[in-house]
């Protein structure tokens, strides 16, 4: 009995001992510089050539380096040099090669070379196929069968190497583009842009179709015509015409670095069996690397130890010295030493979690909101006072993004540029309360669009100047939706007066195309169906999945319909175009989903497309906006808000929708973190005390049973 007691007495003082019982991180990691996030869904690609998602880039975005960056402050978002030691030089010519001047017509530029210069001194991180001996061969190229078959993690490459980064690796990730043996997704963009790529895609598509599937096809042996290496640090590209926009793509890990030997070592036979690939295994020059992968579970980052180094920028926005932005101005990156992402499928385990503080950022979603956030007497969110005495604070951004309604210009009601038509559409856009939607849907986390392009972007303005007037106007300085009744006003005046045919009397009846499902499916159509019910007019909802609706869209088989669109960059172009007549939805499958198409708008993006930011452009951009919002092809809905919360132990932070590699940027304080934990995680031990006496209770009484029956037999 002594023994049990003594066992039980152990167990209770040894979990004292250990500072929070219910810490998931290894008892190590206590006070370590650590970033503790999660993840919802595993990533599909870390190939920098097939990498095309947020889980993706919220983990290559910190291994590899394209070679530009957003400034991490700036706003708009501004393109800096990230391993180029200057922006790319960019220089247009004609037909006959002269050198044209920077603002040259579109039509009158032949061709675009863009020429970018390495940064010497880059190198990458520790890697097996970079592994050399003492002769100056590889170590694992060519990789025996003996040497594979004793190969059962990444870890079991025991030979590590470097090398410093130069511009032919960013050439041979670019041929990687067009392989048959990636499939980028990016391969049908690049095509019209990089010269000779359509070609040189073709070709390798005919020469890896000769081969066996298994085959490497060694790009190093087939040059592309666009992409010259000039010398060691010299990059040079040639692309059709003007394009702008393509130094956008320059920052996106599609142009990140790759050097052969490493795309010779995966390809080696058995390597893909055993995903030593990089797929899995993604190499780079950025401040962390990839140490741990189990994308079910637990990925794991650590600092790379040849990073070539970087600093906390010294400048930012009006505003940001305030705001605490700028305490680290000039501080070596990156402040953490580690970053661990761990899966958590559901909303709420993750949310508790970080509310015991194992994790360090948290996105506000609806579930959560009410108990993370309060509205001030202005409207603007601020944390509970819960979350206040614990410290945490709220960083809130507008994402590049719209979410809109769009009518098909195609439909014989709603389409078309006729007055009947066109005072419809706006009547339509004043009646459906986007401010309303945001309220009861989101939280308030977003905010009405008053045309196309989002904050951040250029061209997008904020206030009276940006005020769209078909659907709001100014009341005593403050903006305001006009009312129901300028709506009706419309749509009398386009022959439907209290949403009946004014020569038939017949009701107005409007079919919504949407791709809803789930429990909030109904209340979402039932709200936009009052909307219109507020004008007389009965709308008829068409749900359909994503693959029938997108077919619908092809053939023009619409009428209103749900939409969406993410920045690819942030540059006006990637939101205008969505109303570009030739990239109409029926006939060319292109983005203009409305089937939209105005002979002036047209002529101003052409215009627009091929300007630099500056005063220039941006009143070319009112123009167009101007047409959008007369001819109002789209109820243009919203933009979404992100509500981003740290804890007290994470340094301020700035919001950056657009850029991948963020982390490095972070700053946590392990002591305080620590501290809090075990603030906020006290074990309930009274009930085990309790427990304890119970048991002793018995033990005692049973042993006093036992002496009593052994004294009774005795006798």
């Amino acid at each position: 009995m002594v023994r049990v007691v003594f066992l039980f007495l152990v167990l209770i003082l040894t979990g004292c001992s250990v500072p929070v019982v219910n810490d998931p991180y290894p008892a190590g990691e206590w006070q370590s510089n650590t970033l503790y996030l999660g993840f919802v869904e595993r990533p599909k690609h870390l190939d920098p050539a097939q990498a095309y998602s947020s889980d993706a880039y919220a983990v290559i975005g910190q291994i590899l380096e394209p070679p530009l960056q957003y400034h991490y402050l700036k706003r708009p978002y501004t393109l800096i040099p990230l391993t180029l030691s200057a922006m790319p030089k960019v220089t247009l010519i004609d037909t006959k090669g002269r050198i044209l001047p920077a603002d040259a017509p579109a039509a009158s530029v032949y061709r675009s070379i863009y020429e970018l210069h390495v940064r010497p001194g880059i190198y990458y991180q520790p890697h097996p196929a970079l592994a050399r001996d003492a002769a100056g061969r590889s170590c694992y190229i060519p990789l025996s069968a003996h040497q594979l078959a004793h190969m059962r993690g990444w870890r079991d490459f025991t030979q590590l190497g470097t090398r410093e980064l130069v511009a032919a690796d960013y050439a041979h990730e670019i041929r990687r583009l067009a392989s048959p043996q990636v499939n980028s997704p990016i391969l049908g963009l690049m095509e019209d842009y990089i010269v000779g790529f359509r070609a040189y895609a073709q070709m390798l598509d005919r020469v890896a179709g000769r081969w066996s599937q298994d085959r490497y096809l060694d790009l190093e042996r087939y040059p592309l015509p666009g992409v010259q290496v000039v010398d060691r640090y010299t990059l040079r590209i040639e692309l059709q015409g003007k394009y702008p926009q393509f130094l956008y793509w320059l920052a996106m890990p599609f142009f990140a670095p790759v050097p052969p030997e490493v795309d010779a070592f995966t390809h080696q036979p058995g390597m893909a069996a055993h995903n030593f690939t990089l797929e899995w295994h993604p190499l780079g020059t950025g401040p962390y690397l990839l140490s741990f992968m189990q994308p079910n579970w637990r990925m794991e980052l650590s600092r790379n130890p040849n990073f070539h180094g970087e600093r906390y920028p010294d400048s930012g926005d009006p505003g940001d010295a305030q705001a605490g932005l700028l305490r680290y101005a000039g501080q070596s990156l990156p402040f953490a030493d580690h970053v661990v992402f761990t899966l958590e499928k559901e909303v709420i385990p993750y949310w508790d979690k970080f509310m015991q503080g194992y994790y360090d950022l948290s996105l506000i979603s609806s579930d959560t909101f009410d108990q993370a956030i309060r509205l001030d007497a202005q409207g603007e969110p601020r944390v509970s006072p819960e979350l206040a005495r614990r410290g945490m604070q709220l960083d809130t951004a507008v994402m590049t993004s719209i979410y809109y309604v769009a009518f098909n210009m195609l439909d014989n009601v709603v389409g078309g540029y006729s007055d009947r038509a066109r005072k419809l559409r706006q009547a339509l856009s004043i009646a459906v309360n986007y401010e309303d939607f945001i309220s009861i849907f989101l939280n308030g986390r977003g905010i009405a669009a008053q045309g196309p392009i989002p904050p951040g972007i250029f061209g997008y303005e904020d206030g009276e100047a940006g005020i769209n007037p078909v659907v709001y106007h100014s009341v005593n300085g403050r903006i305001e939706r006009r009312s129901l009744d300028d709506a009706r006003r419309l749509l009398a005046e386009a022959g439907y007066p209290g949403g009946r045919d004014a020569h038939t009397g017949a009701p107005l009846v409007l079919y919504y195309d949407n791709t809803f499902t789930g429990p909030d499916a109904k209340a979402y159509v039932d709200w936009m169906a009052s909307q219109l019910a507020r004008l007389g007019i009965q709308m008829v909802s068409r749900s359909s999945d994503f693959n029938r609706f997108q077919d619908k869209l092809r053939r023009g088989n619409t009428q209103m319909f749900v939409g969406g669109w993410n920045a690819d960059y942030p540059d006006p172009e990637n939101f205008l175009f969505l109303f570009y007549g030739p990239n109409a939805k029926v006939g060319s499958n292109g983005e203009n989903d409305a089937n939209y198409h105005n002979a002036r708008y047209d002529a101003l993006f052409d215009q627009m497309k091929y300007m630099p930011d500056g005063p220039e452009r941006l009143r070319v951009i009112q123009q167009m906006i101007s047409i959008l919002r007369y001819d109002a092809p789209w109820m243009f809905g919203y933009f979404p808000r992100q509500y981003m919360l740290r804890q007290g132990w994470v340094g301020p932070g700035k919001a950056n929708v657009i850029a991948n590699n963020t982390l490095k940027y972070v700053h946590v304080d392990p002591a305080l973190r620590a501290r809090q934990r075990q603030a906020w995680n006290h074990p309930v031990r009274w009930p085990l005390f309790v427990l304890g006496g119970l048991v002793l209770m018995v033990l005692v009484s049973a042993r006093f049973a036992s002496g009593i029956r052994d004294r009774m037999t005795a006798r």
